[in-house]
């Protein structure tokens, strides 16, 4: 995930970079910080819920509900050989 990250905050500074040259008028440095903060917000709230959707995928697939079901199983059968 940090690969991700790192290739989204090079994208952002690519876009930055090409936007502020397309601008006739002059930006300040202040202005490109905030805009390309607001990029990094943006980009990782929506990494942030590209993750979690897909864990939630994970962990509600099949073969991970099956998993578990078999190893809730497998302790049930070793408890009651144990009691």
């Amino acid at each position: 995930m940090k690969l991700y990250l790192a290739v989204a905050v090079l994208m952002l500074a690519f876009v930055a970079y090409t936007e502020a040259q397309d601008q006739e008028e002059e930006l300040t440095i202040e202005h490109r910080l905030n805009n390309f903060g607001e990029q990094v917000v943006g980009v990782s709230k929506t990494l942030a819920e590209k993750a979690k959707t897909t864990f939630e995928e994970i962990q509600n697939s099949k073969f991970a509900t099956d998993s578990r079901d078999w190893f809730q199983r497998q302790i049930d059968n070793l408890k009651a050989k144990i009691a």
